[in-house]
């Protein structure tokens, strides 16, 4: 369920090049908080306008929600892969920007209509109704 949000103020060339990065990202999203690029919602923003310390050099905001992975040891190891990243794909430096990362709870999350934690009790009871 991770909601992935990339705002920068760095502009690629063309839409193909942006559409290339935004696939290249997602990937890297899946394989750095280790969930099914299938559930993943990527959102990428470009922002002329952001700053950080008070300059329009390279800079980003990144925010990840996720649920159940979401823990200090996590934070620290994401932290430096999407840093690397960053600093690789965007040329943006480590120091330009802040990350969340973020778990609301799934009584927070709402999808197919009701909440991820009502969709995980009424599988589970279905589960039980089902046992021989």
């Amino acid at each position: 369920m991770p909601v992935i949000t990339l705002t920068t103020n760095v502009k690629f060339d063309s839409a193909e090049a942006t559409k290339a990065f935004v696939r290249e990202f997602s990937k890297f999203c899946e394989m750095t908080i280790r969930k099914d690029l299938k559930y993943l919602n990527v959102n990428f923003l470009y922002n002329p306008y952001l700053t950080f310390g008070d300059t329009f050099d390279p800079a980003l905001t990144l925010n990840v929600m996720s649920l159940f992975n979401i823990n200090a040891e996590n934070a620290i190891v994401w932290s430096k892969a999407f840093s690397e990243f960053f600093q690789e794909k965007l040329g943006v430096p480590s120091d330009r920007g802040y990350m969340a990362f973020l778990d609301p709870g799934a009584e927070f999350i709402g999808f197919r209509g009701t909440t991820i934690a009502e969709g995980i009790r009424v599988n589970a009871a279905a589960k039980d109704h089902q046992r021989p």
